[in-house]
């Protein structure tokens, strides 16, 4: 079941995203998508800068569950953020922590069977940190308000294109931001608690101050394409460990 969208308030907050985030990069002084490389795991990061950008169900967007991705509504990042340009991969993962637990192994593959606290971990090793929820669909969308940003195929591994197994990372269409398998391939941890968002707009959220889940976003190999959209998300408990769960790191 599926709740109507306030198209008319996501598409003026869509309008006013460009404009906003233009201001705001102009006052950082980086480019988004610049591209530096962590000497700790060896990744390149991603530049995303600070802006507004409509967090929620997509205007036009159909398959959105009405529990989860609503209410649409205006979010202001602050402050820019360097964004991992990939999953953590297997070969970074073994570098930093000297183990991969992962069920389909491979260098270049994303890690995986990994739990929330061992993902917090790792960042906080690499001098990072799990992006929050909303810095995560901040950047998937890369300045647009679209459910995907292209063809499905094109940009992600999912259930259909995968062999119901991870892929080598980077393998995809990168967003405009030039982000890599933000949809597809494995899940990834954020940052904050699993709960329903609240209405109104909101600056630099972190979530829900405690729960039982922490959330998930981006969908991965196993999934269903009514589930490879931006906006999707899921909660799992901090513990679990699933092959199809993995992470990306951010920080200053």
């Amino acid at each position: 079941m599926v709740r109507n969208v306030n198209l008319t308030k996501v598409y003026l907050i869509s309008a006013a995203l460009t404009v906003s985030t233009a201001l705001l990069f102009a006052q950082s002084g980086v480019p988004a998508g610049a591209v530096k490389v962590n000497p700790r795991d060896g990744l390149k990061y991603v530049w995303i800068p600070p802006g507004k950008f409509p967090m929620g169900c997509s205007p036009g967007d159909s398959e959105c569950y009405a529990y989860d991705e609503q209410p649409a509504h205006e979010v202001t990042i602050t402050r820019g953020y360097w964004m991992g340009q990939t999953a953590v991969t297997q070969q970074a993962y073994q570098r930093v922590t000297g183990k991969d637990p992962s069920a389909f192994k491979g260098p270049n593959r994303p890690v995986e069977t990994v739990d929330w606290i061992e993902a917090q971990a790792y960042c906080s090793a690499v001098g990072g940190r799990l992006p929050t929820e909303a810095e995560w669909e901040y950047a998937a969308r890369a300045g647009s308000v679209k459910s995907r940003s292209g063809d499905i195929d094109r940009i992600a591994w999912y259930y259909a294109n995968s062999g119901e197994h991870t892929h080598d990372v980077a393998q995809k269409e990168p967003n405009a931001w030039g982000l890599y398998d933000m949809l597809g391939n494995v899940e990834q941890w954020v940052s904050d608690w699993f709960g329903i968002y609240p209405p109104g707009a909101q600056t630099d959220p972190s979530g829900p101050a405690s729960g039982q889940k922490r959330a998930l976003r981006g969908s991965s190999c196993n999934y269903n394409p009514r589930d490879v959209r931006v906006s999707y998300r899921f909660g799992s408990k901090p513990g679990e460990q699933i092959f199809v769960i993995g992470f990306r790191c951010a920080g200053k």
